[in-house]
């Protein structure tokens, strides 16, 4: 903190303020001046100065600066690390939903709650030590460095980072604030902060800041926090006594106690809200994956769309911030598993121990018409590759139908050649004119066997030349004296294949299956299956229609009547019908598909008795079956109802940002990006140049406790301290900067300080303004850091300087001069900039961010504007060129 500009207030004779001084001139005919700082000397000779030495020294002490900023930036990382895994931190609650009880994960802290307090420290952490600092450096006397730099920075947070997340948005997009009432509140605030500042420089006493208002700056912080949350939980006034008095209470109690704390309905309206919602989404990606993969299981589904979850579900503030730090370092940020990160690896083991070979039928099922002549049986092995022939036995089985009747009874003995997967057989159907009940008979399997030879034997001595595993079943094959595993028959019915023989001899019975199907809502378009049974002569015609029930037609299901021709000897035939998907939790509606009576090829209707066996059957007339009427009930099955509720959860933060031992954060501040990593493109030549520029940083904070020690807090500790020395050193050399060239501490605080501060901030903004479905981030948390800035950054470091003073019994003079003016102006322009943003949320344009490509660019150019006068006025009314106050 080396320069002071000398002036007519009464602080420029102050000793304190003096002591051992060197004196140099400015450009502008102004003595600068110049001291010690608290960590860095003034580069001596201090005066006698040329242009020259000038411009040396001051490119030098402005690397120095970039270079200071840069490590502020990467121990930042580490410091924003520790702030997610604390504000990660979960607990088990209970809740009775939909009158059941269930236990979730939630997060230990509130959204709003981690965004103003440990993210706004995160974020703002160097300005708010610098003002302290500075307030410690300078013994306990008013700088300009400090506050400079605070409201320089919000200054940038509010115009520039926000006119360039309002460009930065995809063309054809918005993106608008979702906790509108927590923004209103922030945004009250920070602007109360800067008018509050106003006050206390040249209002209630000019020139001197009282030890009341030093620390009702600071208490102002806690009330911010406070009506923040209320907002966000939506509290009413009249029920705020019993809000703040349960939040007491449940403060009070232990962990393990509140990891099984009961919820009711009434105190957890809104979490059954946030419940809901995520039921919605969880619901809508399972289905959206299930239409995309129809192949595939549950659980491989549910395991899909947590992961998709994982790469596009919202971030915090600190990871934006982490990754904005990697990306101009050269680094990349990757995610670990909370808790077991070993699925995968189980799942493997699993595929492996089941190593076996299977023989089975291609089909569990098959109808053919008694006319068919023979019928082709296919038998398929599954599994590793046979290595030697395979032997299974097979045998009819008479059902309703009887051998020597209906059918030739077959048995025998399939062989199988090394590596072949097929084999087939044929069953003769007899064909006769007498009118018959459809009737079935089975094949069974039974007996597989491999043929052994002593030159099969020796074939399998290797099983990578036997085309086998060399993994479970090699282990198999040695126990087993060179033969692999015994192959096996499955058990689900996969031995058996039941024929059903469909009689051709008269025109059919025609139904369903069953009167009842249940189907997924997101299904798409189901087929509903009429069966023609009893006979199979002739082309039949059978309309359809469908009947509302509790589901409604054009909402629910679309409206579907027609009709279906059944060509001769065709015995099934389907009926398409498109369900309407509403992506819902818990759907449980149904409607009626109706068969009408047969009809001819041309459409006349076929009078023929109802019941089957009647002598319309006997005569060869087709009819309706037992089941004309199927009842479509429109369902999620409890499957998937379980993923679901599985997704809900796991999704409070399945996935963190952090690390787990020093050797892990090493290797990290070593290696540059990995060309696997991120979006997979190798790592440019710019990436390179600031990896290596950044390289003695990373390993210097590498010695920085892992996060996983004391839950984060230990390394939130220590780089907390580390931002407190690099900032008193940026602090220094700031100073000396300002003193070398001629700027006012005031000026390079508002400028070149606030920059290099929150030009990470910025590049975090922009990544969560594109990413993110909501401007929250973006948007709602630069004015949470503007109030949090005033009250924890001038708040501490007036109320320590202001008790320091009255103790020793003197009042703690702070000029209003420079810093009430810039204040007065940001807080006009405040005033514009959050009418324009709020005004942006109208139908025209649809959002804060974003929007049609004129009302986006004009935003944008004219918040930067308010910038850029902010810039000037303060800068003229410093030099003296305008009057201020």
């Amino acid at each position: 903190m080396s320069s002071i500009w000398t002036t007519d207030d009464p602080l420029s004779s102050s000793p304190a303020f003096l002591n051992e001084s060197v004196a140099a001139e400015s450009s502008s005919g102004e003595l600068a001046v110049c001291v010690d700082g608290l960590v860095i000397k003034a580069w001596e000779p201090v005066t006698g100065l040329t242009v020259g030495d000038r411009v040396l020294r001051g490119s030098v002490y402005f690397a120095a600066l970039l270079y200071l900023f840069l490590g502020v930036s990467i121990i930042s990382d580490r410091f924003m690390q520790a702030i997610e895994v604390i504000t990660s931190q979960e607990k088990k609650v209970s809740i009775r939903s939909r009158g059941e009880k269930k236990t979730v994960l939630v997060r230990v802290w509130n959204e709003t709650v981690a965004n103003l307090t440990l993210m706004a420290l995160g974020s703002s952490a160097p300005e708010i030590m610098l003002s302290v600092i500075e307030i410690y450096a300078k013994n306990f006397v008013a700088g300009d460095l400090g506050p400079g730099t605070i409201v320089g920075s919000a200054a940038y947070n509010l115009f520039v980072i926000i006119a360039l997340c309002v460009y930065v948005i995809p063309a054809g997009e918005v993106r608008k604030i979702k906790q509108i009432g927590v923004f209103f509140v922030t945004a009250t605030w920070s602007v109360f902060a800067y008018i509050w500042l106003y006050l206390i420089l040249s209002y209630f006493s000019p020139g001197v800041v009282e030890v009341w208002e030093g620390l009702l700056t600071f208490l102002f912080f806690p009330l911010t926090v406070l009506t923040a949350y209320l907002t966000d939980k939506k509290v009413p006034i009249h029920k705020l006594p019993l809000k703040l008095f349960k939040c007491k209470s449940h403060s009070a109690v232990g962990a393990a106690e509140a990891a099984d704390m009961e919820m009711s309905n009434s105190d957890y309206e809104d979490f059954e809200d946030m419940l809901e919602h995520a039921r919605q989404q969880s619901a809508s990606l399972l289905k959206e994956l299930r239409r995309e993969y129809p192949d595939k299981s549950m659980g491989e589904l549910k395991a899909i769309a947590q992961e998709k979850m994982e790469a596009t579900g919202p971030k915090s503030r600190a990871f934006y911030r982490i990754q904005a730090t990697r990306s101009i370092t050269g680094s990349s940020i990757t995610q670990r598993p909370r808790g077991d990160a070993q699925h995968d690896d189980r799942v493997e083991v699993v595929r492996i121990a089941d190593d076996n070979v299977y023989v089975k039928f291609d089909e569990p099922e098959m109808t053919v018409l008694e006319n068919v002549g023979a019928v082709v049986v296919k038998v398929v092995v599954d599994g590793p590759p046979p290595g030697l022939p395979l032997l299974v036995d097979y045998q009819s089985e008479d059902g309703s139908a009887q051998a020597g009747s209906d059918y030739m009874a077959v048995s025998g003995t399939l062989i199988f050649k090394p590596g072949q997967r097929e084999q087939m057989f044929k069953v003769k159907i007899i064909d006769d004119d007498v009118f018959e009940e459809d009737e079935h008979f089975y094949v069974r399997l039974s007996n597989p066997r491999w043929q052994q030879s002593g030159k099969t034997n020796k074939a399998l001595s290797s099983p990578v030349a036997a085309g086998g595993s060399t993994t479970a079943a090699a282990v198999m094959m040695t126990l087993n004296g060179g033969l692999p595993p015994p192959p096996k028959i499955p058990d689900d019915r996969g031995g058996t294949v039941k024929i059903n023989i469909l009689d051709d001899d008269h025109g059919g019975v025609f139904g369903f299956a069953d009167d009842t199907l249940d189907v997924s809502e997101s299904v798409g378009t189901f087929l509903a299956t009429v069966e023609r049974k009893t006979g199979a002569r002739g082309v039949v015609r059978i309309p359809f229609f469908t009947e509302n029930v509790t589901a409604r037609a054009g909402k629910d299901y679309v409206d579907t009547a027609g009709s279906i021709v059944f060509e001769n000897n065709e015995a099934r035939k389907t009926i398409p019908v498109q369900i309407i998907s509403e992506n819902c939790y818990e759907r449980n509606v149904s409607f009626k598909l109706h068969l009408g009576s047969p009809q001819t090829e041309t459409g006349e209707i076929i009078r023929a008795q109802t019941q089957i066996g009647e002598k319309s059957a006997m005569d060869g007339l087709p009819i309706l079956g037992e089941h004309p009427i199927l009842t479509v009930n429109i369902r999620e099955s409890l499957e998937f109802k379980d993923a679901v509720d599985n997704l809900v959860e796991t999704r409070a933060s399945p996935f963190i940002v952090g690390t787990s031992t020093w050797k892990e954060q090493f290797s990290s501040a070593i290696k540059v990006r990995s060309d696997d990593d991120d979006d997979g493109t190798p790592p440019s030549n710019v990436e390179y140049f600031f990896h290596f520029c950044s390289l003695p940083w990373k390993i210097l904070f590498a010695f920085v406790p892992p996060t996983d020690m004391c839950y984060g807090y230990l390394t939130f500790t220590v780089s907390m301290f580390s931002i407190g020395v690099l900032t008193a050193v940026i602090g220094d050399v700031a100073s000396h900067f300002g003193c070398t060239v001629c700027v006012h501490d005031a000026v390079t605080a508002i400028t070149f300080v606030a920059l290099g501060t929150s030009v990470p901030d910025t590049f975090a903004s922009k990544v969560s303004a594109i990413q993110d479905a909501t401007a929250d981030n973006s948007v709602g948390n630069v004015t949470g850091s503007n109030a949090v800035n005033v009250f924890l950054g001038i708040g501490i470091a007036w109320s320590i300087a202001a008790l320091y003073h009255a103790w020793h019994g003197r009042p703690f003079i702070v000029p209003p001069g420079n810093l009430a003016f810039s204040v007065t102006i940001f807080c006009t322009e405040a005033l514009i900039a959050i009418v324009v943003i709020v005004a942006r949320r109208t139908d025209s344009i649809g959002g804060e961010l974003g929007g049609p490509t004129k009302p986006k660019i004009i935003t944008s150019i004219f918040l930067f504007s308010l910038w850029i006068i902010y810039l000037l006025i303060s800068t003229l009314e410093v030099y003296g060129v305008i009057e201020g106050f």
